[in-house]
């Protein structure tokens, strides 16, 4: 077979073939592209009617959801509704009540003007009843007394003209009185401040002081030899050693306070120290004057401290704190200068005006006592001339001249002063008398109380200033009790000599006593 042909053949044979199977294959793809078609189709409707389902379930899904949600804003305005109706329904019942109440009171009002001119047309009949029953009282009186009305106001006027006149005259004699005791009062503040200027034998009481001695041995060293240590310090302090009998004690009188201070000071430096001759006494009595300096304007320093006034000259703090070294009826005068102060203070502030100005004038007012005797004038004039040299404000200067009623107060602050002044001194226990007459004085009032008819017991308190008097109640009824009680004052007044006022105070006493058995 030649080779060309056993070529073709094969070539042939493909071509036969794919001739064949190129339509077999164009109608296979067709079937598949068909199958596919149909395949989509189907899922095509399937993926619809999935869709057409799901939007109908999901429609009626959103339905109920509307459904349920009408529903419950339907249930919330039904009860919001309901919850006004029940609201309103109240306020109507409140309204209601209201009116209800107010007719009420309306019907109440109009009951009580008819009570009210009931009884004003009842009051009316009364009163032209008591004018007619008057009339005829005052026509009977004319008749029985033989008196018109006219004479008898002229009667009655001449009898209240002569009792008022007795009443003026025991006033008078009472106002006489009391400014007798003022003046009185007024003579022993002047004795006393010149007692505590100008020494004397009987006032040993307030111008002494003691000095312990550790032996008696002492007193001998003090003495010196040929009284040379005694000499050297009377002359230097200016005050008497008074060395007798007493065991371990050396008694310092001298007038001036400041002046005794010093001398006791030295004196117990001295004793401490053991070396006793005059160079020595010298030294410590230089010493002890430098301290008692120190301590005078410490204690002025603390005065206006404690009282809360500030801004005051250093001279007139020097004068306050050398207060503490005088007293006044025994009372230390920069203590009572203290009391003075805060109390202006207290009232001042009471009555709103400037407390701080009432202190300083309450501090200051007795800033003359603070000199010593060698100044002339009293004590008042001397603290307005100090005040005004070291530029006082010129209320303090008229409350320091008015505390003692020299001028009259013009202003509050000076009559806060006066009173303040009088608070302090009177105050039980601040200012003391010779113990003795004292005593005496208290005795003499009891006694005289009780030598009285009907009086049962007596006690005298209030450092004698009140007298408590219990009366028998079987003999002293509650009528005689005002007549004893002004009997029992005026005997007081006519047999007595005594400071300032006494309380009488009567009190009758009632018991009944039964035993249940």
């Amino acid at each position: 077979m030649p080779v060309a042909l056993q070529i073709i053949l094969p070539v042939l044979t493909l071509l036969a073939g794919l001739a064949v199977a190129f339509p077999l294959g164009i109608r296979y793809r067709k079937n598949v592209a068909e199958k596919e078609i149909a395949s989509a189709e189907e899922e095509a409707r399937r993926i619809v009617n999935e869709a057409i389902k799901s939007s109908e379930n999901k429609k009626r899904e959103a339905l109920i959801e509307a459904k349920d949600e009408i529903h419950r804003n339907r249930q919330e305005a039904e009860r919001e509704i309901k919850d006004r109706r029940a609201e309103l329904q109240k306020q109507e019942r409140r309204l209601q009540q209201k009116e209800e109440n107010y007719d009420k009171k309306l019907d109440n009002l109009e009951r009580k003007e008819e009570q009210l001119s009931e009884k004003h047309r009842v009051a009316d009949e009364a009163r032209e009843e008591i004018a007619l029953i008057k009339r005829s009282q005052m026509e009977m009186l004319e008749k029985l007394s033989g008196f018109s009305s006219e004479e008898a106001k002229v009667y009655l006027i001449k009898n209240v003209e002569s009792e008022v006149t007795h009443e003026m005259a025991m006033k008078i004699k009472d106002i006489e009185e009391r400014f007798k005791d003022d003046a009185d009062q007024k003579a022993r503040e002047i004795i006393s401040l010149a007692i505590q200027k100008v020494a004397s034998d009987y006032v040993s009481e307030a111008t002494v002081s003691v000095v312990h001695l550790p032996n008696d041995e002492m007193k001998g060293r003090i003495i010196g030899r040929e009284g040379r240590n005694i000499r050297a310090l009377e002359t230097l302090t200016g005050v008497d050693l008074i060395i007798d009998d007493t065991p371990e004690a050396i008694t310092l009188s001298s007038f001036d306070p400041v002046r005794r201070e010093i001398a006791r000071l030295s004196l117990e430096k001295l004793i401490v120290d053991g070396r006793i001759h005059p160079t020595r006494i010298e030294e410590v009595v230089e010493k002890s004057k430098r301290e008692i300096e120190t301590i005078i304007r410490a204690e002025g320093e603390r005065a206006t401290f404690e009282t809360g006034v500030h801004g005051i000259h250093p001279e007139l703090v020097k004068l306050l704190g050398r207060m503490k070294y005088r007293t006044s009826y025994g009372q230390n005068v920069l203590q009572h200068s203290i009391e003075v102060s805060l109390l202006c203070g207290l009232m001042a502030s009471e009555l709103g005006i400037d407390p701080l100005l009432a202190k300083r004038a309450g501090l200051l007012h007795d800033l003359g006592k603070a000199i010593d005797h060698e100044v002339e004038g009293s004590h008042v004039a001397i603290g307005v001339d100090l005040a005004r040299k070291y530029k006082e404000n010129n209320e303090v200067l008229h409350a320091i001249q008015a505390h003692h009623g020299d001028v009259e107060a013009k202003t509050i602050i000076a009559s806060l002063v006066q009173a303040a002044d009088a608070i302090s001194a009177a105050r039980p226990g601040a200012r003391r008398e010779n113990l003795e007459n004292y005593i005496k004085r208290l005795e003499k009032l009891e006694e005289l109380a009780s030598s009285f008819e009907g009086v049962d017991k007596s006690f005298a308190i209030q450092a004698g200033r009140e007298i408590r008097i219990m009366v028998k109640p079987e003999a002293v009824n509650d009528d005689r009790m005002i007549l004893l009680a002004r009997e029992l004052a005026k005997k007081i007044e006519a047999d007595l000599e005594y400071p300032g006022q006494i309380k009488v105070h009567l009190i009758r006493e009632i018991r009944h006593i039964e035993y249940a058995k």
